[in-house]
């Protein structure tokens, strides 16, 4: 009797939604990225799932406002995700 789904290739996207220590590979939810801010054009380092309010260091604008689970930017910003 065969399985109705491969175990040991799961697709991306079930990989994605899977539980960070269920996944066949274990890997963060959470990231690091860097926001540069429009007015000042200084770059800030936030953490994905912030828990305060990120401001930026040159000129005090909001970078981002914490939610339930991941940090929400207030605008566009250029981000650039980091490696970890």
């Amino acid at each position: 009797m065969p399985l109705a789904k491969d175990l040991l290739h799961p697709s991306p996207e079930e990989e994605k939604r899977s539980h960070k220590k269920k996944r066949l590979v274990q890997s963060p939810n959470s990231y690091f990225m860097d926001v540069k801010c429009p007015g000042c054009y200084k770059i800030t380092t936030v953490f994905s799932h912030a828990q305060t309010v990120v401001l930026c260091v040159g000129c005090s604008t909001v970078l981002c406002q914490p939610t339930g689970g991941k940090a929400r930017l207030t605008e566009e910003f250029p981000v650039v995700l980091k490696a970890p």
